[in-house]
């Protein structure tokens, strides 16, 4: 069959994916780190960590829409094999990065109760929560900018420096982890804090790395230190239009999981946090397979986009649909049967052990469409260069269909906790539907490069 016997495709699309899969499971690996390691010092530890991850996933979730940004516009220039725009996109897209991510890191580290204390009335949760995002509210300007590094490189088709970060980094998390949370080797016991010390570090020699990279080894954009002061409007312009909507879908969707987290945390059981924590954190390493691959369909719809083969595109589009679902059904069987080892890691309560199961089993469902559906929309429709549609959908599923159905379901109703978890996913499914429509219409197609 001629859908595959098409091997630059397929080589390109697998390489970056591999790679991209391997760095965002590192990524992932580092809060998963510090839930299991916090998980096994204290279940309360675990459950306030577990709230200030949530702020922490608001932050990774604009640094991705502000990454996705500069995705989007510098692969279509690197169609074009014209990188000098891909500098000045960067500039534009740092300015922005870094003042919003300043403006969460101080809000979280002056107000840290208040700030959790929006997700759930549980005091000793809050307490323990607190103690760990002031330290990380330090690390959130820093992260962002190693977003945005990586996004760029990955935009010209260079992985491999993001899975020796993510590397790095998961061996420094860790091996703090271990000697500060509980005091080995004459150091300390921590706890909360001790976790947070070392992810911060952690984040620290992630920037580093990259940094050095970009400015000295990098051959093809070949970006210089003084180019982070050239500002040029027209490009600052072109940002705005093109990644404003992706940084307004991401955030958006990062508030969203707030407020979901929020609604669980007021449901009155005190296994319902623990088991979220649980299901979630495994939830978001196995999603790591379809935000990857949302990635390298937005590097390769992009480019082909720049090359202006537009019967390309529509025929790559085609095939990652396919892609898209196998990967979701996989997806699901790996959370599955995976399920009961999962659990086996954490020192929980019984009732939080089996809440977390039902959670984790839901989630081996609705997985099956986020997989279609988030590199569907994130991956061929924003990286062919509609934007805006991908913000248009979340708000409309998100703030007018899920949490408004969710809070009936916990406050109104009173239905079971499984069924509330249920009704805060079911958007995974519904978008599929907008989805295959979208996507084959083609009228996504959009040229943002300047001549």
């Amino acid at each position: 069959m001629k859908l595959f016997k098409d091997k630059y495709f397929y080589n390109t699309f697998f390489s970056l994916s591999a790679v991209i899969i391997l760095q965002n499971l590192l990524t992932y690996s580092v809060n998963l780190a510090d839930n299991i390691m916090i998980g096994k010092y204290s279940e309360v530890a675990m459950s306030g960590v577990s709230l200030a991850n949530q702020v922490q996933f608001l932050l990774q979730m604009f640094a991705m829409g502000a990454a996705n940004g500069v995705g989007v516009l510098a692969a279509q220039y690197w169609g074009k094999k014209d990188t000098k725009p891909i500098k000045k996109i960067f500039t534009s897209a740092a300015i922005i990065g870094t003042v919003l991510s300043a403006l969460l890191g101080l809000a979280v580290i002056l107000f840290p109760e208040a700030v959790l204390g929006l997700l759930t009335d549980k005091t000793n949760e809050i307490a323990e929560g607190s103690k760990y995002i002031v330290i990380m509210g330090f690390s959130y300007c820093i992260f962002t900018m190693t977003q945005l590094f990586l996004s760029m490189l990955r935009s010209v088709e260079t992985v491999k420096i993001g899975f020796v970060i993510n590397a790095v980094s998961l061996v420094v998390n860790i091996g703090l982890n271990y000697v500060l949370i509980f005091g080995n080797f004459g150091f300390p016991e921590m706890g909360v804090q001790g976790a947070a010390v070392a992810t911060l570090t952690a984040r620290y020699v992630e920037f580093i790395i990259v940094a050095v990279y970009v400015f000295r080894i990098d051959k093809k954009i070949k970006m210089k230190f003084r180019d982070l002061f050239v500002i040029d409007k027209s490009y600052i312009k072109d940002y705005i239009k093109t990644g404003l909507p992706l940084i307004g879908s991401a955030t958006s969707w990062g508030i969203a999981m707030a407020i979901q987290t929020a609604i669980l945390g007021r449901i009155e059981s005190n296994a319902v946090l623990g088991a979220n924590s649980i299901a979630t954190t495994i939830f978001q390493v196995v999603s790591v397979l379809y935000t990857s691959t949302s990635n390298s369909a937005s590097v390769i719809i992009g480019k082909t986009v720049g090359e202006r083969d537009i019967p390309r595109v529509k025929l790559y589009s085609k095939r990652l649909q396919i892609i898209f679902l196998v990967i979701g059904v996989l997806s699901g069987l790996i959370m599955f049967l995976c399920c009961d080892g999962i659990l086996s890691l954490y020192n929980v309560a019984d009732e939080t052990r089996e809440l977390a199961r039902s959670f984790i089993y839901i989630l081996s469902i609705t997985i099956v469409g986020s997989c279609y559906e988030a590199p569907a929309l994130c991956g061929i429709v924003s990286g062919g260069g509609d934007t805006k549609f991908v913000l248009y959908n979340d708000i409309i599923f998100m703030w007018c269909i899920v949490l408004p159905l969710s809070a009936l379901s916990a406050f109104v109703w009173h239905l079971p906790i499984p069924v509330t978890f249920f009704f805060l996913k079911s958007d995974q499914i519904l978008k599929c539907f907008v989805a295959v429509v979208k996507v084959n219409r083609f009228k996504w197609i959009k040229e943002l490069t300047r001549n």
